[in-house]
């Protein structure tokens, strides 16, 4: 009975527009896969991955790792390999020895992806070219969902602001 006042109350307040400058905006943390989970989801879309170290722990930077990879970047990386209609293999994920930051790897927002001519071809052809990435001078792509695909050495950095392409 008192929760239903309370509720009745406040919903009063928020029509007057009295409680809206109170409540906080929400933001809600990016859904999470574990490795096994990632790995499952890529493995039957077809999207494969390599490790110079032969291994998954998220701690050591020769591993590829998924642990606590967005659901949106896994989603992006396969629907890239749909509409690329190209073999996609990732050389990099969550694991330790990348850039920090908001949208960095660690925080699940980045994969990288193997350079072939099949990818190369495709993003150069299909999404907008937007500059040099300031510090390394990595040529990037802008896709129509906003995600940035940067062509470093031996990959394309990838970061997935949505999971579209």
């Amino acid at each position: 009975m008192a929760r239903h006042a309370a509720l009745a109350a406040s919903a009063a307040l928020l029509t007057g527009g009295l409680l809206a400058a109170t409540v906080p905006a929400a933001t809600a943390a990016p859904a999470k896969y574990s490795h096994a989970a990632a790995a499952q989801q890529l493995k039957r879309a077809g999207v494969t991955w390599a490790s110079s170290g032969g291994c998954s722990d998220r701690n050591n930077s020769k591993c590829t790792s998924f642990e606590q990879i967005n659901q949106s970047t896994v989603a992006g990386v396969i629907d890239f390999k749909k509409a690329s209609k190209c073999a996609v293999t990732l050389t990099a994920g969550t694991e330790k020895g990348h850039a920090s930051g908001t949208y960095s790897h660690w925080n699940g927002y980045k994969a990288d992806i193997k350079l072939t001519s099949c990818v190369n071809s495709y993003i150069t052809r299909t999404f907008r070219y937007v500059g040099e990435r300031q510090g390394d001078r990595a040529k990037q792509y802008k896709a129509p969902s906003g995600n940035i695909y940067a062509r470093e050495g031996s990959h394309w950095d990838v970061i997935y602001y949505r999971g579209s392409r």
